[in-house]
């Protein structure tokens, strides 16, 4: 048994989670050229590939989320006119998904830069240092039980690769790493907890103990939160001060749990001084439109202003996962940030300085390049990608396990609130495939076919009040409306005329239900002993009431 996040900062960070003393009251709740209204009434959305929701507005102007769907605890590189994002993978093979942008607000996917799997990939950081790139990514080992939890690093030549095996760094119950130089040259990894510890020049080993160097902002009592859980530090240097961005609060939980609190020093060394106006972002109230907002990355705009890119949870849309969210900052008088962008619930001034470039994947194909950058295996086992082979526009899928719990789904990440995906399959000797909302082995539903019979699943396992009917195909079309949470399967011989098989309600499939940080990704699975092949692959965001409004 996998253990969960929550298990194993437990285990492995004890204390992490215990609240501080109580603060002397709270920030101000002002905040200057904020939008504040809860009830404003944003524009109709711009739509690109397949009809899905852009940020991009057309107009100057953007609204969020930056790039919807599933991209958790984003962390951006500028590197000249190019920016760069990276996002925790969990148990999603490829992983580590990296993306491209000149604007902040159009994203297209580069690749996904970590091809073997050593684990579930948390929160992790992406760096230029002298002309080489690195990321480096913390990782809980289930399979090894006397080290955990580990911190790997990756580096290459160019972020498109390719990239270097992962190398054992040796830092250990850590996570969240933030890569730093001093004023003495060196180079630091500040991780969670207000740890810190130096690396060797190359960056590719610790050269030090890992030392206590700050230790958070104290949350008022009185405040809901999941827990203290000082996290993703990220620093910047600007101005003869080091900033450090953290996220408290708890990355889920009640919707205001989450928060990004900011400290500066004159020195690496510290000491630390807490802003004063923390936290600069947070989640107020339950009826705003992002929940949970935090872990942002600070970074300098085309045309030199400032902006923090972090994610949130949609307003009743856990399921899809913690989404990037961007916002303008400011810098006072005294050298502290302060966010400008309200609830973020209206459209915001683009960033100037950029041309507006292409947004989004087509989710729609298998392409030659699909595994990796817009599908992954959930939870593979070693030699995962032999199982899959792609040509002429098909996907030929080696069946494994008995059904979709161990089979490691084929997924990939569906940023619309409503959308329909149609597939067609043909199964091969003892095989099983079919169509699924999937968030874990635990939680998913979805439709199956094996030789003489449909197969039926909701909170993974399978239906049998009634179970999947008899059929004499081999060869079917399926189809998937995902309704805001409401999803209905089909089936169809020629692909014309269509039967509902059953409908379920999804809400439930998220984190604070199943644990693990996921989100519930609609994909394609084969189990059993054979093959299962798929072609026209299509999928359709449908328009939202939230999108038209």
């Amino acid at each position: 048994m996998k253990p969960t996040r929550r298990e194993t900062l437990v285990l492995a960070l004890a204390g992490g989670l215990a609240l501080p003393a109580s603060a002397q009251g709270s920030p101000g709740a002002g905040r200057a050229g904020t939008a504040n209204g809860g009830a404003a009434i944003a524009p109709r959305r711009k739509t690109g590939i397949e009809g899905q929701r852009k940020s991009d507005l057309g107009d100057g102007r953007y609204l969020n989320p930056a790039l919807a769907g599933d991209r958790p605890d984003p962390n951006i590189l500028k590197d000249g006119e190019d920016y760069y994002a990276a996002f925790s993978s969990f148990l999603y093979y490829p992983g580590v998904p990296l993306w491209h942008s000149r604007d902040l607000v159009n994203w297209t996917p580069l690749t996904a830069a970590l091809k073997t799997n050593i684990g579930v990939v948390w929160a992790l950081d992406i760096v230029k240092h002298d002309g080489r790139y690195f990321i480096y990514i913390p990782a809980l080992d289930p399979n090894d039980s006397s080290r955990p939890l580990k911190t790997w690093v990756i580096h290459a030549e160019s972020m498109r690769g390719p990239w270097s095996e992962p190398i054992d760094l040796k830092i250990d119950n850590l996570i969240d790493p933030g890569h730093a130089v001093g004023e003495d040259g060196k180079r630091y990894l500040f991780l969670n907890g207000g740890n810190r510890v130096r690396l060797s020049d190359d960056g590719l080993s610790a050269a030090g103990k890992v030392e206590h160097v700050y230790g958070g902002w104290p949350i008022p009592e009185d405040w809901i939160i999941e827990g203290f859980a000082l996290e993703g530090p990220k620093i910047l240097r600007k101005d003869g001060w080091f900033y450090m961005f953290s996220g408290q609060g708890g990355t889920a939980g009640p919707p205001t749990s989450h928060m990004v609190v900011v400290a500066r020093s004159r020195s690496i060394n510290g000491p630390w001084e807490n802003c004063p106006h923390n936290p600069v972002v947070r989640t107020k109230s339950r009826d705003e439109p992002w929940w949970s907002r935090g872990h942002a990355t600070p970074v300098q705009g085309p045309a030199g202003d400032w902006w923090l890119v972090y994610h949130g949870y949609e307003n009743g849309m856990r399921t899809l996962g913690r989404q990037m969210l961007l916002e303008p900052i400011e810098w006072t008088a005294d050298g502290w940030p302060r966010a400008l962008g309200g609830d973020l619930s209206r459209p915001l001034a683009k960033p100037l300085g950029a041309m507006a470039g292409p947004h989004g994947i087509a989710l729609s194909g298998f392409t030659a390049d699909a595994i990796g950058t817009n599908l992954a295996f959930h939870a593979p086992r070693p030699g995962y990608l032999e199982r899959a082979h792609t040509e002429a526009g098909t996907l030929s899928l080696a069946g494994q396990g008995a059904n979709p719990a161990d089979t490691s789904p084929l997924l990939f990440v569906a940023g619309d609130r409503s959308y329909e995906v149609t597939v067609e399959l043909a199964i091969e000797g003892q095989a099983q495939g079919g169509l699924l909302l999937f968030y874990n082995e635990r939680f998913f539903c979805g439709l199956g076919l094996s030789e003489g019979r449909f197969h039926a699943y909701r909170i993974g396992q399978e239906e049998r009040w009634p179970p999947g009917g008899r059929t004499s195909a081999r060869r079917l079309f399926m189809r998937l409306v995902n309704d805001e949470n409401v999803a209905t399967f089909y089936h169809s011989e020629d692909g014309k005329r269509w039967t509902k098989e059953r409908s379920f309600e999804v809400s439930g499939y998220n984190h604070n239900v199943a644990d693990g940080f996921l989100s519930l990704r609609p994909g394609i699975y084969a189990a059993g002993e054979g093959r299962v092949t798929f072609r026209n692959l299509i999928y359709r965001a449908r328009t939202s009431g939230a999108d038209a409004a």
